[in-house]
């Protein structure tokens, strides 16, 4: 498989929300919210294979001490074949050193993520006003 992981790659509308609606994200549902947010990320990644969008992961950041990491998606078809760790180390690439990377994830996910270093950070709970459908 050739997949092409890319930085700052704006995907088409229409490939996003196939992504998202792939992945059951209420996202999808507000499809003008969603690009703006990609627009705004501080670094967005994609992955592609023969030019399709398979992935994408994307952070924000204030440049210097916190980043958090909240969308990382890949395609059902290609999970589990190392798509989202080569996705989530070019996107942390650029925040190594910070004082604080954070995400929230859950079911599957959690697996994934603690393979890749991250953990709860002491006796901290994620606390949210979430009006999506997808946890």
């Amino acid at each position: 498989m050739n997949i092409v992981i890319s930085r700052n790659d704006l995907p088409q509308q229409a490939e996003v929300i196939k992504l998202y609606r792939a992945n059951d994200w209420s996202a999808a549902d507000k499809p003008a919210e969603l690009m703006a947010a990609l627009h705004g990320s501080h670094t967005l990644v994609t992955a592609r294979l023969d030019g399709q969008l398979i992935g994408l992961g994307n952070a924000i950041s204030d440049g210097h001490l916190v980043v958090y990491y909240p969308h990382l998606l890949v395609m059902p078809e290609y999970q589990r074949q190392g798509v989202a760790k080569q996705l989530m180390g070019v996107l942390q690439q650029p925040y190594q050193g910070f004082h604080q990377q954070m995400l929230v994830a859950d079911g599957a996910a959690i697996g994934f993520y603690e393979a890749q270093g991250f953990c709860r950070a002491g006796n901290t709970e994620p606390m949210w006003i979430y009006s999506g459908t997808d946890h």
